[in-house]
């Protein structure tokens, strides 16, 4: 049987593996917008991860985020270390070293840093302490690093809006919906990690354990080692890097929105080379304050998804804001820093 194909999204060749979608009709406000909100609504009801292409998103900018985030996982630790993440307090920004974070409580085998919008403490949000909220911790070197992170936040959150006006229009909503009751205001972060190569005494770890992104969005940038593992109706499955694209997956508060129809796909990393490889996630999550409830156009299922889920807690199963949501997680990915700066406020 032939690989269905349907205008712009081509399948690699079953429908629970992984399409291709141009986005440039909803980056330009063109006439096919709506066929692409409807080959959204396609690719999140399969599998929930998805490439795209004609997102606008310079390669020279890709290429030297890469090199300069390679300069400074290649510093030592202890220089690393003047921007740990510790130093970033509530805010959770900053540098932390391999098996600094835990995914299900063990260990993940990567190095990171963590962004997040750049805000000063004239903002209120910052003034009022908000958890997550603040300036960025940039390295001494290379100091070219922090206008390539900026830069590349800048242009991902447009990709990452102009995504959810597509997957608008594929529920049959208006493109500005998200705009108008999520994302105005989103909590954007942004990680650069670095998986060291795992030899085989190390059988049994991961370079990221399995989990579901927390927020509404994930645009993934990588290098070409693969590693990325998605778990689909056939199991586990690997979406292969291809130049100039970026991968695209779910997270929880769209599943939650769309009661079910989208799903927050598991996936974890296992870096399958003999050097490092480096991945830049960037996350498109709702407003901190913002109460994401179901859409009227979908059926609530009974909650009973929490015995399902890697982490044993249900998405239907808690009151309050998206903040609320995040800073739990957050807080279990990194708990020596989370009691750290709770004592400290």
């Amino acid at each position: 049987m032939a690989a269905p194909s349907t205008g712009n999204l081509t399948y690699a060749g079953r429908v629970d593996e992984f399409p291709e979608v141009d986005i440039g009709p909803l980056r330009n406000g063109g006439p096919g917008a709506a066929a692409v909100g409807k080959l959204l609504d396609t690719a999140c009801r399969d599998v929930g991860f998805f490439y795209i292409v004609g997102h606008g998103v310079d390669q020279s900018l890709r290429n030297r985020l890469d090199t300069l985030a390679r300069q400074f996982f290649a510093r030592p630790d202890a220089e690393k270390r003047e921007i740990a993440m510790v130093r970033g307090g509530r805010a959770w920004r900053g540098w932390f070293p391999v098996g600094g974070e835990l995914t299900s409580g063990l260990p993940d085998q990567k190095e990171g840093l963590y962004f997040g919008a750049e805000l000063g403490p004239e903002h209120p949000r910052v003034g009022a302490n908000t958890p997550m909220h603040g300036s960025n911790l940039f390295p001494r070197y290379p100091p070219e690093l922090r206008s390539a992170v900026l830069e590349y936040m800048e242009a991902l959150a447009g990709v990452g809006q102009s995504v959810l006006s597509g997957i608008a229009l594929g529920l049959g909503l208006e493109p500005s919906w998200f705009t108008e009751h999520l994302t105005a205001d989103p909590l954007v972060l942004f990680r650069i990690f670095r998986y060291p190569a795992m030899a085989g005494s190390e059988h049994g770890l991961w370079s990221v354990g399995e989990h579901t992104d927390y927020g509404l969005l994930t645009i993934l940038g990588q290098d070409d080692s693969g590693g990325l593992q998605v778990k689909t109706t056939r199991g586990w499955l690997d979406p292969p890097p291809r130049p100039g694209s970026f991968v695209c997956n779910l997270g929880d508060m769209l599943e939650r929105l769309t009661g079910d129809r989208y799903r927050s796909t598991l996936h974890r990393v296992r870096n399958p080379g003999n050097q490092d490889r480096l991945s830049f996630p960037f996350f498109l999550d709702p407003s901190w304050d913002a109460a994401v409830e179901r859409l009227p156009i979908v059926e609530r299922p009974v909650d009973d998804d929490a015995a399902r889920r890697w982490d044993h807690t249900s998405i239907y199963g808690f009151e309050g804001t998206y903040g609320d949501y995040i800073l739990a997680k957050v807080g279990k990915a990194f708990p020596d820093l989370a009691a750290a700066t709770d004592a400290h406020h």
